[in-house]
């Protein structure tokens, strides 16, 4: 069998269609039909069904995926061991984090990781949109949710806890809000998903109830909404690290505070593809960032 083909077949799939495939590959989108096609006829088999948007793989296409991703991960490992004999730790990670959570939690520990392994390309994406992680092309994503995707391996960083709250010179001016529709009365300042109508879910032992939101400021930039809220332009929903120490120091006060509140999902999620081969880079940034995910959870207790 060809494994050149082989790995061809590998890319495609997850690629996605044949343009996506022949964009990584430095190819036309001719030329990679082409070497599909001729794989497909010297095996006497057809190995992908092509739809208008994406391409899927048959039964013998996908055993043929599985068994080229081992092959795969088998040389990229034997690569990864001759290139590192007696050098320091190298490789590259391509990490997307959430804008707020990335910049306000986790750059610490990205700073600390470099530090620790400089030989580690680190390349950071923050955004707060969930993609597919093939098509974004990163190895690993960091995402708030309350379930987490089937087809994805996740590892639970931990709870996400929103408050309402405002700056202490706000409070003292307009009073804080009682009462869950009481939120719908102040000005607002939070994220929100585009196209969606936003609403927060607020637990309270084994009730819950659901308030639709009209914020007056949104946006997905946390240090833009934190900022806004310390400028006391309202009450603000926000994730609890975001004042982690102006709420300790009364700097900022919150509100409902018997409520558990939730917008987006109430976990932290480290999500990466569950067959695509994981370097000793990603592997070693993955322990290292769930030991401080951890840690950080030991200390909130």
């Amino acid at each position: 069998m060809d494994l050149n083909a082989l790995s061809l077949l590998v890319e495609i799939i997850e690629a996605g269609n044949l343009s996506e495939a022949a964009r990584r590959l430095r190819m036309s989108r001719a030329n990679v039909s082409h070497r599909l096609g001729q794989f497909e006829r010297s095996l006497g088999q057809q190995l992908l069904r092509r739809t208008t948007r994406r391409i899927e793989p048959t039964e013998i296409g996908l055993r043929l995926y599985q068994h080229g991703c081992a092959i795969r991960d088998e040389l990229m490992a034997a690569r990864e061991s001759v290139t590192s004999l007696g050098q320091s730790l190298q490789g590259r990670v391509r990490l997307s984090v959430p804008s707020g959570y990335g910049q306000l939690v986790m750059s610490d520990w990205l700073i600390a990781f470099k530090r620790t392994y400089p030989g580690i390309v680190l390349d950071v994406m923050f955004e707060n949109r969930v993609e597919d992680l093939m098509r974004e092309e990163v190895d690993i994503a960091v995402r708030v949710m309350s379930e987490p995707p089937q087809n994805l391996v996740a590892r639970d960083m931990g709870p996400v806890h929103y408050v309402a709250c405002a700056s202490s010179a706000w409070a003292r001016e307009h009073g804080m809000p009682v009462a869950l529709p009481d939120l719908r009365h102040v000005p607002l300042i939070t994220s929100a998903v585009h196209g969606r109508q936003l609403r927060v879910s607020a637990y309270l032992g084994g009730e819950r109830h659901e308030v639709l939101l009209e914020p007056t400021l949104i946006s997905e930039n946390f240090l833009f909404l934190r900022q806004s809220i310390l400028a006391s332009l309202g009450v603000g929903i926000v994730p609890d690290y975001v004042f982690d120490a102006e709420l300790r120091e009364g700097e900022v006060i919150a509100a409902l505070t018997e409520w558990r509140l939730s917008i987006f999902g109430t976990h932290m999620y480290m999500l990466y593809m569950p067959g695509r081969h994981r370097t000793k880079a990603i592997t070693t940034f993955i322990d290292f960032m769930l030991a401080r995910a951890q840690e950080a959870g030991r200390r909130g207790d």
